[in-house]
């Protein structure tokens, strides 16, 4: 079975085009399971083919992913001089994603490797499939479809994107492919009881803290279609936890009965970062993410923006509401 059978032959000419070169596989700011784990199944499959290749990113590894880094080279962008290096990036919908530290030091990227739908084209290739659960199945497909050697750290790497981009294979974004590309990871080599231990059972006890806190500031908004919690400044201090402590916390608002979109909003010293979350791809939290700059999935988006809290939350209702009447509009 071929998995990209239009994309998978222009992988391939990207990778013999690498031949020779140093490579830096970048991924995008505050890395999830899916940025962290496509950089490293792309860096090992690069290095597999003879090619010098590590792994860079604006910031460090979340706590929960470094199992994944071991047996492969990651830095810190600040740390990485690019002199030399080309770069590909993967799972990242705008260059600017990469962060100060990485996008503004590197050069232009060779290739661009993506599932957002919101993707500028920013690479000389840009290999975009919006209908992909994450960026780490789009490598599975083109590792196989390729035939290129997956080891279990590849294979992990790939799967764990997989795994937390679908929330645990249960977000409309999952399809048959899905499942049959986690199943052939799996039979090369991924330690499930880890991977699960790693992602889900290593959860400090100030995240359930920080999660209390957000719970406690849910409200409802327009008959109950939409739930929106805060994480105000200094709460992470208060309770002992670290920004990776957030990863998941806007699910609770989206799992809510009768809530079409749940939102997550921190104030970080007067920097906002938003997370915005819906049931179903229809109500395009890209496009709401968009209007303040942010970008994303059609059922997942983020933005970051400096207005005070108490002007922005208006502002962002505002739009959410404006979507919902048009999507209720075109139903």
């Amino acid at each position: 079975m071929t998995y990209f059978p239009e994309s998978s032959p222009q992988f391939k000419e990207l990778i013999d085009s690498l031949s020779g070169k140093k490579v830096a596989v970048v991924g995008h700011v505050r890395p999830d399971g899916d940025c962290i784990g496509s950089q490293v199944a792309l860096c090992r499959v690069l290095r597999s083919q003879g090619i010098e290749s590590v792994c860079v990113n604006n910031d460090s590894v979340p706590t929960y992913l470094q199992f994944l880094v071991e047996n492969t080279p990651f830095y810190l962008g600040a740390d990485f001089d690019f002199e030399g290096w080309e770069t590909v990036i993967v799972d990242c919908a705008d260059a600017k994603r990469t962060g100060p530290d990485v996008g503004l030091r590197m050069p232009k990227p060779l290739g661009s490797i993506d599932h957002h739908i919101s993707n500028t084209l920013y690479g000389e290739v840009n290999l975009i499939e919006s209908s992909s659960s994450a960026t780490g199945e789009i490598l599975a497909g083109f590792f196989l479809d390729c035939g290129y050697e997956i080891d279990s750290d590849t294979a992990t790497a790939a799967y764990v994107g997989m795994a937390t981009d679908t929330g645990q294979f249960r977000f409309a974004s999952t399809t048959r492919d899905t499942f049959e590309l986690a199943g052939v990871l799996i039979d090369h080599g991924v330690d499930l009881s880890r991977v699960n231990i790693e992602l889900y059972e290593r959860e400090s006890y100030a995240k359930f803290e920080l999660l209390q806190r957000f719970l406690q500031s849910l409200k409802l908004h327009f008959d109950g279609r939409v739930c929106l919690g805060l994480l105000e400044d200094g709460v992470y201090e208060e309770v002992g936890a670290t920004t990776d402590d957030s990863e998941g916390l806007v699910d609770y608002a989206r799992s809510i009965d009768g809530v079409d979109i749940g939102v997550l909003v921190e104030d970080r010293a007067g920097k906002l970062k938003v997370s915005l979350r819906s049931k179903e791809a229809k109500y395009r939290m890209d496009l709401i993410a968009k209007q303040f700059n942010g970008g994303g999935h059609a059922a997942a988006a983020g933005l970051n923006i400096d207005p005070p809290l108490d002007e922005f939350v208006p502002k962002l209702l505002a739009a959410i509401e404006e979507q919902i009447k048009k999507v209720d509009l075109e139903s």
